[in-house]
């Protein structure tokens, strides 16, 4: 009896603390899609006075906002291809090959991440700075593509050491060459999880502000930089959560294609490799 108490209490104890959790996660996303979706709100009402989409319509015509979406577009593009031109390959050498420091260089690339991201960033500025690399899209390039390496080596790696051998094996004895096996038998198994490291690497990239801002600014300025400036410096909230929802996008997309990946723990198995 004491023990189905005990139980029943920490139930209960979970749902409060799960609800609170949601509290804090929720409540700041409806006010701010609240604002986005308002075209007036004063206080001390605790609604909006009036809903409509006249900001919607203000910040869609302001060319800067297209210009930094296009922008955001372009990096977030050019980053993922380069990232999974440079990484699936070596994901693939660290999943199958055994070479002298390779568990060294394996958790090398999660470096990057063990430390405050903006004292890297500023060290890393400062050698920006003497390669002219400060304010140009290919600096905000090279310091976004960082950035990618956690899902671009450690989940495709998953991915490689999950595939079945025996099928690669049974491929190779019936003659198939090395890159028939690769492409009908390796790559359909392991496509699926790396599909979604892609995917995570570029709404990674495309909501990546510090790097951009810090190398990038002034001539460079994404989406999620225009944000920021329009939060600071707009009297106007509205145009800040406008940018806000459309940011929510991407990131809706990723996770809807991503969670079955997550959920199965491919992640936690590139932790694991």
């Amino acid at each position: 009896m004491a023990a189905t108490l005990a139980y029943r209490k920490l139930d209960w104890t979970g749902i409060v603390l799960a609800a609170v959790l949601t509290l804090v996660i929720v409540l700041p996303l409806v006010v701010v899609g609240t604002w986005a979706f308002t075209n007036v709100w004063r206080y001390p009402s605790v609604i909006p006075q009036e809903f409509g989409l006249r900001f919607w319509n203000q910040t869609l015509a302001r060319a800067d906002v297209w210009s930094s979406i296009s922008m955001s577009l372009t990096l977030s593009f050019t980053v993922t291809a380069l990232s999974a031109a440079i990484c699936l390959p070596a994901a693939y050498a660290f999943a199958r090959l055994d070479f002298p420091g390779r568990n060294l260089l394996f958790f090398s690339f999660l470096a990057g991440h063990a430390f405050p991201k903006f004292g890297l960033l500023v060290a890393i500025a400062g050698i920006f700075l003497q390669l002219n690399l400060i304010g140009t899209f290919w600096g905000v390039v090279l310091i976004q593509l960082v950035g990618t390496l956690l899902f671009m080596i450690w989940i495709p790696v998953a991915a490689f050491q999950a595939v079945d051998r025996r099928m690669e094996e049974a491929a190779r004895d019936v003659g198939a060459s090395p890159f028939r096996v690769f492409w009908s038998i390796t790559l359909p198994q392991a496509g699926p999880t790396i599909a979604a490291a892609i995917l995570l690497s570029f709404v990674g990239t495309f909501y990546e502000t510090e790097g951009a801002w810090l190398i990038g600014a002034p001539q460079v300025r994404t989406l999620p930089v225009l944000m920021i400036s329009f939060i600071n410096n707009q009297p106007v909230i509205q145009y800040g959560a406008v940018l806000s929802v459309l940011l929510w996008v991407p990131s809706f997309i990723a996770l809807l294609f991503a969670r079955k990946v997550v959920n199965s723990g491919s992640f936690a198995r590139g932790f694991g490799g």
